[in-house]
């Protein structure tokens, strides 16, 4: 398909469906440069968010990761079972908090060149300036969905 073809591409209107698609196409593209590590992109930022701000609770990962927490321990299982964070009781017994491991780190380490790459190659094939506006867009789309969210509970 050349890109004539590619523009005459079916675009849906619904907004929902096509920012899907670009998710699923952009996860694509950054889940095969990582592949070498062993993560998935869903896995490499997860890790990135936990170096971030470790120790962190749950609760707080998951409201970075803007998660429940249900997807969010489905989501550390496999990071746990692989020994690449460890769950532990917090200060507060009530609190689990989420560590990097030492293979967390070493993951971490060898896939942030493959990471970069990948961003590379996104902005090389998305117009200039367009990778700015793609994060401020969906910022903004997070956040105008996040409150429409917390009105209709």
């Amino acid at each position: 398909m050349d890109s004539q073809d590619h523009k005459k591409k079916y675009q849906p209107v619904c907004v929902c469906t096509n920012l899907r698609r670009a998710t699923r196409a952009i996860s694509n593209m950054y889940d095969a440069a990582l592949a070498s590590s062993g993560l998935k992109i869903t896995q490499f930022s997860l890790l990135r968010a936990v170096e971030r701000n470790e120790p962190v609770a749950i609760t707080a990962l998951a409201e970075e990761m803007a998660l429940d927490r249900t997807t969010l321990a489905r989501n550390l299982a496999p990071l746990e079972r692989d020994r690449l964070v460890a769950l532990a009781p917090g200060s507060d017994q009530r609190v689990t908090e989420v560590r990097l491991t030492r293979a967390g780190r070493e993951a971490i380490a060898a896939a942030v060149p493959l990471w970069k790459k990948a961003q590379a190659d996104v902005s090389r094939l998305v117009s200039e300036g367009r990778v700015e506006q793609l994060r401020e867009i969906a910022r903004e789309v997070s956040i105008a969905a996040e409150g429409f969210a917390a009105k209709r509970r």
